[in-house]
């Protein structure tokens, strides 16, 4: 039996941000992930990431060998592609990562400061005792040898399968499961190409319900003319397989004829707002365990070093004052809900806004402009938009054959105002939490509502 003051179970971008901001504050961390040292940090991914991510945390940007390609906006087809919306600005300058580089950063700051690794080594479930998490069980896969890892708190890192949070009981207050609607299956490839592509500085996202049900396609240039190339759906009922319909409907088109595979894979992403809560007697869960993925485009790279680094310093002031029960922990949720997780709130509302969308809706839509560049840009950075209903008016004519879709429109501006605020006054103690809890579902319910009808 091994004893530390932090476990933290997955070494991906939130667990191992988190374990090297814990190391260099004093504390004894042990990290664990079932890849080898040398693997971590390859995710199958869209490898995009906001350079506002690195400034806001005060992070590092990427070095040259960590860097694929330096990008200056989004260009955003309708299902007809013809009509495309260049969004770019300083809000949208960005990087395309060598994913498998990074990672390799993030846990080389970790282990140099002092982290204890475990690599190949599966993390079996929580140790829990007099209803608090005391660490975790986990098992070498090279030798088979069972490991306890005690700690004072675990940091849930384990990604979209949650190893730890699926096994705890319910009566710890994290909700255990998530809903599949809520979920897109994804796959990509990194193809090379020909020839680079055009436009070399702008990611293209495809909006088609179409060939994409409840997702869309993209094309991300990286280094050289090599391209990160996915497609994700919803899983909502018979959902397509996400490969077939890349091939279909992506690899088939002219510009990749000849391209080879580099790298190819499938994943899952939670494109919905965080888990109501996030604590619960010693234990954190951040990442895509704890639903931390954008819900537009599902990029989790930058929320995911937020919850890292918001997970360390709550657990450290639960320490210095020796409690790590939820309310010790408690810190960590709002803090967390008021950074990201209000953004994140408000842009489900969006997700499920596009969902309601027809194809005919959007080509509509994009066409006359009932959507803009700016309502684009601010929804996808969490602001508040009133998709420019005062400029509506002057074309309210061209809307008459689309009624429904302005009502749509104003709907979901009001909803996703109402929700951000609600979260921006996330309870600072669990005695309010379920009455929050139940205020929040009743807006997303009226929301739901008024956005399928």
């Amino acid at each position: 039996m091994e004893r530390f003051d932090l476990v933290v179970a997955g070494a991906g971008t939130a667990g191992s941000t988190a374990a090297a901001k814990a190391a260099k504050a004093g504390l004894k961390v042990c990290l664990v992930d079932a890849k080898a040292e040398e693997d971590i940090g390859r995710k199958i991914c869209g490898d995009a990431i906001g350079k506002h991510h690195f400034d806001n945390l005060g992070m590092g940007t990427p070095g040259p060998d960590e860097l694929e390609r330096v990008m200056q906006g989004v260009k955003i087809y309708s299902p007809d592609e013809k009509t495309a919306y260049v969004v770019r600005g300083e809000r949208m300058y960005g990087y395309i990562l060598n994913r498998h580089r990074f990672g390799q950063r993030l846990l080389k700051e970790a282990l140099g400061a002092g982290v204890l690794l475990y690599d190949r080594t599966q993390v079996l479930g929580p140790l829990i005792e007099d209803g608090f998490v005391c660490g975790v069980s986990a098992r070498s896969s090279d030798t088979g040898e069972r490991r306890t890892l005690r700690s004072s708190v675990v940091i849930e890192s384990t990604g979209f399968f949650a190893t730890l949070r699926r096994k705890l009981n319910p009566d710890f207050g994290i909700d255990i499961e998530v809903d599949k609607r809520d979920v897109e299956a994804c796959y990509r490839e990194i193809r090379q190409l020909k020839q680079p592509l055009d436009e070399s500085t702008l990611c293209r996202i495809y909006l088609t319900q179409a060939k994409t049900p409840g997702g869309y396609y993209w094309v991300f240039p990286e280094g050289g003319s090599k391209v990160n190339v996915g497609l994700g759906v919803a899983m909502t009922g018979k959902f397509p397989n996400p490969k077939d319909q890349l091939y279909r409907y992506v690899l088939s088109q002219p510009e990749f004829d000849g391209s080879s595979i580099v790298d190819k894979g499938a994943w899952y992403v939670p494109t919905r707002r965080p888990l109501n809560s996030m604590v619960a007697n010693g234990i954190i869960v951040v990442g895509d365990a704890a639903c931390q993925a954008n819900p537009i485009h599902g990029g989790g790279i930058g929320p995911s070093m937020i919850g890292g680094t918001l997970a360390t310093s709550n657990a450290i002031k639960a320490m210095e004052k020796n409690d790590v029960s939820r309310e010790g922990l408690w810190g960590y949720n709002p803090d967390y809900m008021r950074d990201y997780g209000a953004k994140q709130a408000g842009l489900e509302i969006f997700r499920i806004l596009l969902q309601n969308m027809d194809d005919d809706d959007l080509n509509y839509g994009m066409h006359y402009r009932l959507l803009t560049e700016e309502d684009v840009l601010k929804a996808s950075m969490g602001e508040d938009t009133t998709f420019t209903i005062n400029e509506k008016v002057r074309i309210a004519f061209r809307g008459a054959k689309k009624p429904g879709l302005l009502r749509k429109l104003r709907n979901s501006a009001k909803s996703m105002r109402k929700i951000k605020a609600w979260y921006k006054k996330y309870p600072a103690s669990p005695r309010e939490f379920e009455k929050w809890k139940a205020g929040a579902e009743e807006l997303f319910r009226k929301a739901i509502v008024k956005l399928k009808n």
